[in-house]
């Protein structure tokens, strides 16, 4: 006995600060994992049954190569008769995504498999094949381009090929994917080995852009206004600040919700995306940093609550999971579309939309044709306006209503820098819709570079969009 105290007692005193220490270092590791195991299980996903391609070629490119090397202590087992793929670290901390036609890939969370399958059984009516002989963008018929003489095709060329050269193997750009639209039709277009016309890519925050759309289709359906609070359920105690919070907040990122965007294994984003199978409730639990309207913060869980409002304007959730095929995807022809929803059944509009590089270009269209499609007005009459309207909290005014107005953290913005009427759909690893007014210009570049790579959108893009005058069709 010590100090008058038991062995018992030391005993327990010792038990009680093992469990601890145990669960402080493993609940951490835990988190890792399912991070690690469920980034490898979608990635892998998507990437087979939505993109088409190898295990073997998604191994040794969005798993390895592009900064995600720490994934060889997991071990990925998928099932192509089933499509769905499973991953963990050494068996610890399993998870699994399952593939649904018309809605992707999704990671099984709080939901059964059954559940989640049959959620998406009858969703879409089977029907023919379109047609697709006719010009693009209705259709998928590109023919030769003539270069107009206002228009400098050498420096076009030369563009297209720096956009795909390496100039640094040891930061490699990993270019993918270019297309280029002027005066409503493609005019240069260029492939890496392996990816075609065809092939869906993820635009990871391209996809807010798509959200800006489907939102104003709802305020002009008389579902939504943009001055509405009180939007999630976890907002409408009455004494809840958050409650405040309107959905012009959110389109303009200033709902002064607390979000950790940064890319870290414990980071906001990286659990919401990953780890959580309800990801709109995640980031609507987060408290407020500041107040409503007077703080802007780039946020990916703002994207995922707008989505979660959006579902809250409508009755059946099956009518909300076929709303982007019917209203957005289908109308504009893009036919590649995928945007995949989480386990609760909510899209994770901040960035799991995959589609080709030329329906890419379609949705730019759309914003570059102020909302109009084949004579038929999509979105609201002023809504783009309403969209590229600078958000005074922003830096530099550089962001609008889900739209980059300006290229954030961007040293060097080409020489000549892109245009001022310039803006923009910006994604993880370097992918960017540019959209030009002034030159009647359209830009899709979908590539795979990791951080630090030799890739800035203005550098390297400024000199394709200065290539084309003002006026240029």
């Amino acid at each position: 006995m010590v100090l008058g105290l038991s062995r018992g007692f030391w005993v327990t005193l010792v038990v009680i600060l093992v469990v601890t220490a145990a669960t402080i270092l493993l609940v951490p590791l835990y988190r890792v994992a399912l991070l690690g195991s469920g980034y490898m299980a979608q990635t892998l996903c998507s990437g087979m049954f939505v993109s088409g391609r190898s295990m073997d070629e998604l191994m040794a490119q969005e798993l390895t190569s592009a900064g995600s090397g720490e994934l060889v202590y997991f071990q990925a087992a998928p099932d192509h008769e089933a499509r769905t793929v499973s991953a963990s670290a050494y068996g610890f901390a399993t998870q699994t995504a399952i593939f649904r036609d018309s809605l992707g890939c999704t990671l099984i969370d709080g939901k059964s498999e059954m559940e989640l399958r049959a959620q998406a059984v009858g969703l879409f009516p089977v029907r023919n094949p379109p047609e697709t002989d006719a010009a693009w963008p209705l259709g998928e018929h590109v023919s030769a381009w003539v270069v107009p003489e206002n228009v400098n095709g050498e420096a076009i060329t030369k563009a297209i090929d720096a956009v795909f050269a390496e100039r640094d193997p040891a930061r490699p750009r990993r270019t993918r994917a270019l297309v280029v639209v002027n005066g409503g039709r493609i005019v240069a277009e260029r492939y890496a080995p392996g990816f075609d016309v065809n092939t869906p890519l993820i635009g990871w925050s391209m996809a807010k852009t798509a959200v800006n759309a489907l939102v104003g289709m709802r305020v002009n359906d008389g579902a939504i206004a943009l001055d509405d609070n009180a939007l999630m359920p976890e907002w409408r105690a009455e004494k809840d600040p958050r409650r405040a919070i309107t959905l012009d907040e959110l389109m303009h990122m200033t709902s002064g919700l607390e979000f950790d965007e940064g890319h870290d294994n414990l980071s906001d984003v990286s659990q919401m995306l990953f780890v959580q199978g309800n990801a709109a409730r995640f980031a609507a639990s987060k408290p407020l940093n500041h107040e409503p309207g007077t703080h802007w913060s780039y946020s990916s869980g703002t994207t995922i609550i707008i989505d979660g409002v959006l579902r809250g304007t409508f009755v059946n959730e099956r009518d909300y999971l076929r709303f982007p095929q019917t209203r957005l995807f289908g109308p504009l022809g893009m036919r590649s579309a995928v945007l995949e929803p989480d386990a609760s059944g909510t899209f994770v509009g901040s960035s799991f939309l995959y589609a080709s590089a030329r329906d890419w270009a379609r949705l730019g269209l759309l914003f570059l044709n102020n909302g109009m499609w084949n004579g038929t007005r999509l979105l609201p009459e002023g809504w783009v306006d309403y969209s590229l309207t600078p958000t005074k909290l922003s830096p530099h005014g550089q962001y609008g209503a889900q739209v980059w107005l300006k290229l954030p953290n961007t040293p060097d913005q080409g020489e000549p820098p892109m245009p001022d009427d310039a803006y923009y759909m910006l994604g993880f690893n370097g992918q960017a819709v540019v959209v030009v007014p002034s030159r009647d210009l359209v830009i899709v570049r979908l590539g795979l570079t990791a951080e630090g790579g030799d890739w800035h959108t203005g550098r390297d893009l400024a000199p394709l969009v200065n290539a084309f005058p003002a006026g240029a069709r």
